[in-house]
């Protein structure tokens, strides 16, 4: 069992009584357990601010100082996690029970949320989730935005072209040889008239398509504007490293949340984002492969950036050399970099300078 004592929100007082919490989107369940472990009480209330304020008093009659141990801290249960952090209360993330041990138990909101009192107990959950009520949160919401933009219009440039090849012969030579721009902006001016043969349709599907291809580059444009201000305002020093731009920028900020001092260590942080080395060793042979888990959008960032560097960056481009030189395959030399540019990465979010390495 854990101990009585876990310092968090800068608290080190012993805890009195446990609530898991199984979180829904209409409403949440929670189970209070005692710190032997004896079951309390059990409470469901909506997700709404009357719902957040009936879970507290409830707490109330089982002690002054409850840890709140809570699944989907960053979906369903993004709201009551913010009220809990805001309030300065003990909030735990936890996972939500393997396929096994839900085989095993069985399924049940009252079950679940118990289960998620008892991995805080046993010390498998000890993680402060993220707090999203600041700037990173702006950044994360303006993000999806973006993301969203681009999939609009790669999917319309990708349905322009496709209708292209189908179109009437006229259309389909006036408009060959054009640069995508010069094809967007041509097909936007059409004036398909009245809808009379498959020359009028096509040429009315084409403006749609170019008109919406165009709406969304302005919207894009914005969305990166505000994007660039908030990310150069959160961590400037992020922004002025090598290879980090405003995409990038914005995704290593998601992923550490509006409070990065949840994150204790350089290895915690390189774990977050799926660049922690594992073991892969077997007898006499002593080995490390890429971590697949963690945040795969972090993981993706990190990768990039160390593309960039061994194709730009003279100093990496030497650690490159002398690695290989030493027998390491390109695949080992990429995991290494993104290691030494997560540790880089960590120090600049904690707002330290960052550590010099071989590859920095």
């Amino acid at each position: 069992m854990a101990s009585a004592t876990l310092p968090r929100n800068g608290h080190s007082d012993p805890f009195d009584h446990v609530i898991g919490i199984d979180t829904h989107r209409d409403f949440h369940v929670a189970v209070v357990l005692a710190p032997n472990g004896g079951k309390l009480g059990e409470l469901t209330f909506l997700t709404s601010s009357e719902g957040y304020e009936q879970l507290v008093i409830w707490s109330e009659q089982f002690g002054i100082r409850p840890v709140f141990a809570m699944e989907g801290t960053g979906s369903y249960g993004a709201g009551l996690c913010r009220m809990l952090l805001d309030a300065a209360y003990d909030v735990v993330e936890v996972n939500r029970p393997d396929r096994a041990a839900r085989r095993r138990r069985g399924k049940d909101d009252p079950v679940d949320a118990e289960a998620a009192a008892r991995s805080f107990l046993a010390g498998t959950a000890t993680i402060v989730p993220k707090r999203g009520g600041n700037q990173v949160e702006m950044i994360r919401l303006l993000k999806v935005a973006k993301d969203s933009a681009i999939d609009g219009r790669t999917r319309a440039l990708n349905q322009v072209r496709s209708l292209l090849v189908t179109a009437p012969v006229a259309l389909r030579e006036r408009l060959k040889g054009l640069s995508r721009s010069e094809l967007i902006s041509t097909c936007a001016s059409f004036r398909p008239g009245v809808l009379a043969g498959p020359m009028a349709a096509a040429k009315r599907a084409l403006r749609s398509l170019a008109r919406r291809i165009q709406a969304l580059d302005a919207e894009l444009e914005a969305l990166m504007s505000d994007l660039d201000e908030l990310t150069q305002a959160a961590c400037p020093g992020l922004r002025h490293s090598y290879g980090i731009g405003v995409d990038g920028a914005a995704v290593l900020l998601a992923a550490v949340g509006d409070n990065p001092e949840r994150i204790r260590s350089e290895a915690a942080f390189a774990a977050i984002c799926g660049a922690s080395p594992l073991e892969a060793s077997s007898g006499n042979r002593r080995h490390h492969r890429l971590n697949r888990g963690g945040n795969r959008q972090a993981n993706a960032t990190l990768h990039r950036i160390a593309v960039v560097r061994l194709r730009w960056h003279e100093q990496t481009k030497a650690y490159a050399e002398r690695r290989k030189a030493e027998g390491l395959s390109n695949k080992d030399i990429l995991r290494c970099l993104k290691r030494f540019i997560a540790r880089e990465v960590f120090h600049l979010l904690m707002g330290k300078p960052p550590r010099r390495t071989a590859a920095s």
